[in-house]
């Protein structure tokens, strides 16, 4: 069937139509990539009784049919699961508002997280590479991902921080075997890998807290902080970087030969903010701009940095990671 428009109190460019669900594809930037049969066939079941209540949004793209004419087709900007529940509820048509004003694939899967997010279900992987996808593919920054999605640059960085997991940890996310919460302390043994790797064995077998997992990280954090350094002045200066620069420092002395600093951050913008405060130090009207400073520090990227400004970002505070 043709699709037909639905009575609608105004004439306007969001229109609400019947379109057939054999007309309407898939969206090749949909971020949610998990989709529960249960909660589907809840949907469709409460489909079966109500209908579909929310229209699903979808944009129109011309086809060549098997007769060689030109076929009307639809590709869905949001409304996956309400599709996929509506096939199996058996319905031949749903209703649609089709969008003439998204052409682009970055506003495409914009559209999608950002329906995802305000319903708060994406799966943390999932949202995770959808932000890759949109700095890597669309060339934006961290800034202008967190700006569209309305979430800080800190959150958007340490979502991508999930990403840096062995592979079968990310898994154990996806699969929700293991919460987003047990993430912060495994991160936190990013570097002694054995220690990560046994803390996981921990929480996917023994099923311990977010709490235990932290506690356990901050003892073996501890542990290794007390082998790298002893002196208590050597403690205390990397303290105070710590808070200053609001990321992870490390001081490796090396007694009276010297030593290295070493300054964790995670993106470009990351090395411009830790600049830009040693720039603005006392006493450091001498430093120039990034392109002709010459810091005596060694920087080495993967690392969270910044102040969160919700509970979410609480998880990754770097707060939490001072030894």
């Amino acid at each position: 069937m043709e699709e037909g428009i639905m009575q609608n109190a105004t004439s306007s460019p969001l229109s609400v139509f019947w379109l057939s669900v054999d007309k309407i594809d898939p969206n090749p930037f949909q971020p949610r990539k998990e989709f529960a049969d249960d909660k589907l066939q809840d949907l469709a079941q409460s489909i079966r009784r109500y209908g579909v209540l929310q229209p699903l949004v979808v944009t129109k793209k011309e086809a060549i049919a098997d007769t060689g004419d030109m076929s009307a087709r639809y590709e869905l900007i949001a409304g996956e699961r309400r599709l996929r529940a509506s096939k199996i509820a058996g319905l031949s048509e749903v209703p649609a508002v089709i969008r003439v004003d998204v052409t682009e694939d970055n506003v495409r899967l914009e559209l999608a997280m950002i329906e995802n997010l305000q319903r708060d279900d994406l799966n943390p992987i999932d949202r995770a590479r959808a932000f890759k996808r949109l700095i890597e593919e669309f060339s934006m920054t961290h800034t202008e991902v967190a700006q569209r999605m309305s979430r800080s640059r800190e959150y958007i960085s340490n979502s991508l921080r999930l990403l840096t997991l062995p592979e079968d940890m990310i898994q154990a996310v996806t699969d929700r075997r293991i919460s987003e919460g047990h993430t912060r302390p495994l991160l936190m043994l990013v570097e002694t890998p054995d220690d990560q790797r046994a803390l996981f064995d921990e929480i996917v077998h023994r099923k311990i807290t977010v709490r235990d997992s932290e506690l356990i990280a901050r003892r073996q954090a501890k542990n290794r902080a007390r082998k790298i350094a002893h002196d208590p002045y050597v403690q205390r200066a990397q303290s105070v970087l710590e808070g200053f620069l609001e990321t992870r420092v490390h001081i490796r002395s090396q007694g009276e030969t010297g030593g290295k600093i070493v300054i964790d951050y995670f993106s470009g913008e990351d090395l411009e903010s830790i600049v830009g405060k040693l720039q603005h130090a006392p006493g450091a009207e001498q430093i120039g701009s990034v392109a002709d400073t010459s810091v005596a520090v060694s920087l080495e990227d993967g690392d969270m940095v910044g102040e969160p400004e919700d509970v979410e970002d609480e998880m990754y505070n770097f707060k939490n990671f001072s030894l």
